[in-house]
């Protein structure tokens, strides 16, 4: 499951919690300070290894997390997260990889549409390119 977040353009994986909890991020600053720590960014997915099988808890539209957490019984309110703007899918294989990849992917689109219009452009500069300068003499 590791790979579908990292295939993002600018997703980094972090270890704040600890080595069995993944934390993806966004909009990471450069490697810097002690180790190559890597600093700043937002959160979009955090997958726990703790006990089987495991969890994931994913950034989501408030509205689209209560219809998931209705319509979905392995999908329920963030795990240790704001209720309203995340969920936790447990990952016994109900919620099948297509699925969980759509998942991911609008994680990613919330925080990365939450950036600064440079950090942006840090991400992926094709998809989200900076507006020209305008000439301060007009």
């Amino acid at each position: 499951m590791g790979a579908i977040p990292l295939e993002l353009p600018g997703a980094v994986l972090t270890h704040p919690f600890g080595d069995d909890v993944d934390v993806y991020k966004v909009g990471v600053a450069a490697a810097s300070g002690a180790g190559g720590t890597r600093t700043g960014g937002k959160m979009f997915c955090l997958v726990s290894q703790y006990g089987d099988p495991g969890m994931m808890t994913l950034k989501v539209d408030p509205d689209r997390g209560a219809e998931l957490v209705r319509d979905h019984p392995a999908i329920t309110p963030g795990y240790h997260t704001d209720k309203r703007h995340w969920v936790s899918v447990t990952l016994d294989g109900s919620v099948d990889d297509e699925q969980l990849r759509t998942l991911v992917e609008d994680a990613y689109d919330l925080i990365v549409s939450s950036l600064t219009a440079r950090a942006r452009f840090d991400v992926d500069p094709d998809r989200f390119p900076l507006a020209p300068r305008r000439s301060p003499h007009r």
